[in-house]
């Protein structure tokens, strides 16, 4: 089959690879009708998570129809179109029954760092991803969500990761109603948690990038207010529009790469001294009031990395993170779609083949022709 293959920091290319099997009677396998390239696999990519090898496939979000499934795969059968979560679990152990298939401790038990992730290094269980012809998908009768019929994929593409991860950080901030709302990047997942911001109830939405089109992006699909943190000082300014206190809750939805500070650029995305750079979060403490929550939901290795934890625990803010247990959000967020409040296909400016997906990468990574979000074609059908 033809699959997406990582070839060292900054290179990718598309190779010939063997055809996934049944390797545990709960697998199945399943044919990739559309998949996605993440924010999140740029980290991967520029050479940022450990132990991500040679070879190795990438993609996390994809749809697809069902080729083959084990023997004691249930309630799910070939032919089934079907979407996954970006992590996979076993819906049986200690977190999973309590709702935290997040943070299952049977895919990836090597470590704490992670639960099973499709496409993320073998620090997250070494699991080829979705950005190929075929994947193996273990746990297939728990982890696939079935994709009602009307419904098209790339509506339900983002529901495996950007849309869900969204809508868990705008959840994270627990909003009453009429707060005003901070979010940080304007990427897929921030536009997301945008919409969701608006959805709970949140009074005011600011959005924040150093990317123009993006930020015309957010204004033109979700009404937000914007600000360009290269054209502005962003916690004077955040502060000179909440009267000198800050945000009541801010969305963290950039992670380890954040732009903003020099120093923490040079140590942890260059030299990785530090697990990338913190800045996003560290503009997060000081932009958002006393008492304020943020919401982390950019993505960062382990160990450690230089956040302002003083600040943080001076200004008495609550800060929730965790990668989106996707499982539980699926059924309510196909219902929002389904219901015509959200066309989450929006966010997908480029669309091309699997064998196109290096320049992909090198265009979105780059931020060049106005890309928001790349949908990769396996069997060439641009739809």
């Amino acid at each position: 089959m033809r699959a997406l293959t990582y070839e060292g920091p900054y290179r990718v290319a598309v190779r010939n690879k063997p055809e996934p099997r049944i390797e545990h009677p709960q697998d199945g396998i399943v044919r990739v009708t559309s998949a996605a390239i993440c924010g999140s696999d740029l980290h991967l990519l520029h050479g940022l998570v450990p132990d991500t090898r040679i070879g190795f496939t990438f993609g996390h979000e994809f749809t697809g129809i069902v080729e083959e499934v084990g023997p004691n795969a249930q309630g799910i059968k070939p032919g089934d179109r079907v979407m996954l979560p970006f992590q996979i679990f076993c819906g049986g152990c200690y977190y999973c029954t309590r709702g935290l298939s997040a943070c299952c401790e049977n895919t990836n038990p090597a470590t704490d760092a992670g639960t099973g992730i499709y496409g993320y290094s073998h620090t997250m269980g070494g699991y080829d991803g979705g950005q190929a012809e075929y994947v193996r998908v273990p746990f297939i009768g728990v982890d696939a969500e079935k994709i009602p019929e009307d419904v098209d994929d790339l509506d339900a593409l983002p529901i495996t990761d950007a849309f869900s991860t969204g809508y868990q950080g705008a959840e994270m901030c627990d909003l009453r109603g009429g707060e005003t709302v901070l979010v940080l990047g304007a990427g897929p997942v921030g536009l997301f948690a945008m919409w969701s911001a608006w959805a709970m109830g949140a009074g005011r939405v600011i959005a924040v990038d150093l990317e123009n089109y993006r930020l015309q992006f957010a204004r033109d699909w979700l009404g937000v207010e914007t600000i360009n943190f290269k054209e502005h000082d962003l916690v004077t300014i955040v502060k000179g529009m909440t009267e000198g206190r800050g945000a009541d809750a801010t969305i963290e939805a950039v992670g380890c790469e954040a732009s903003g500070s020099p120093v923490h650029r040079a140590l942890g995305v260059y030299a990785k001294l530090e697990a990338g750079s913190p800045q996003a979060i560290n503009f997060a403490i000081h932009a958002t009031r006393k008492g304020g929550v943020i919401s982390l939901i950019g993505a960062y290795g382990p160990p450690f990395n230089g956040v302002d934890i003083g600040t943080f625990m001076n200004k008495a803010q609550t800060m929730r993170t965790g990668q989106a247990s996707v499982k539980r959000y699926m059924p309510h967020l196909l219902e929002h779609v389904r219901a015509g409040r959200i066309k989450p296909s929006t966010v997908f400016t480029h669309r091309c083949s699997l064998e196109d997906a290096p320049r992909a990468y090198h265009t979105f990574a780059q931020k060049k022709d106005g890309c928001v979000k790349v949908a990769l074609f396996p069997n060439g059908n641009l739809h």
